[in-house]
């Protein structure tokens, strides 16, 4: 569970990131490998396999991860990204909801044996999604915020993983 403290600038409580950071970073971990796998597997000729791999994985398993992160550890979460009002944020915890759909669909079109083509078009989404995420939250990153510091590396890992689900989706919907 996160710690609750008093900010110094605020009488409501806020949380301790640590819990939403911690899933932020196996986020990017099963996502890496989820990728990792199906550009492997498209290299060597196999498609099915890579899209099976991605949708699986790079968006089942970090889609089930990032609802835990936003809905289920939504306080700690809003830590995370500074966005800590006290209270809860009907809107996050329905980020998380948007992320169990992608997650749970990427799952049962590898599950379910949908096809490359399913997979290959909830991989194109759920890139587009962060993609255009990481376009929003890119005015956040060059911005000094209130505890100190920008925020480059989270930009920078979105748009990479958002990039790389991109292009794996198009490959799997062309291959």
């Amino acid at each position: 569970m996160a710690t609750t403290t008093v900010s110094s600038t605020s009488s409501a409580p806020t949380s301790s990131p640590t819990a939403s950071r911690m899933l932020m970073i196996a986020t990017y971990v099963v996502g890496g490998v989820g990728l990792a796998l199906a550009f492997n597997a498209m290299a060597a000729g196999d498609t099915s396999t890579g899209a099976a791999w991605a949708s699986a994985v790079a968006v089942g398993g970090s889609g089930l991860l990032s609802f835990v992160r936003h809905s289920i550890f939504h306080r700690s979460d809003a830590a995370r990204m500074r966005w800590d009002y006290g209270s809860r944020n009907d809107f996050q915890i329905e980020v998380g909801l948007a992320n169990l759909a992608w997650g749970v669909v990427g799952i049962a079109a590898w599950a379910l044996d949908w096809g490359v083509e399913a997979q290959g078009a909830v991989i194109l989404v759920f890139g587009l999604y962060l993609l255009f995420a990481g376009i929003l939250h890119l005015s956040e990153a060059f911005a000094p915020q209130a505890a100190g510091g920008h925020r480059y590396a989270s930009t920078v890992a979105t748009f990479a993983f958002a990039s790389a689900l991109v292009v794996c989706g198009g490959l799997a919907l062309g291959g």
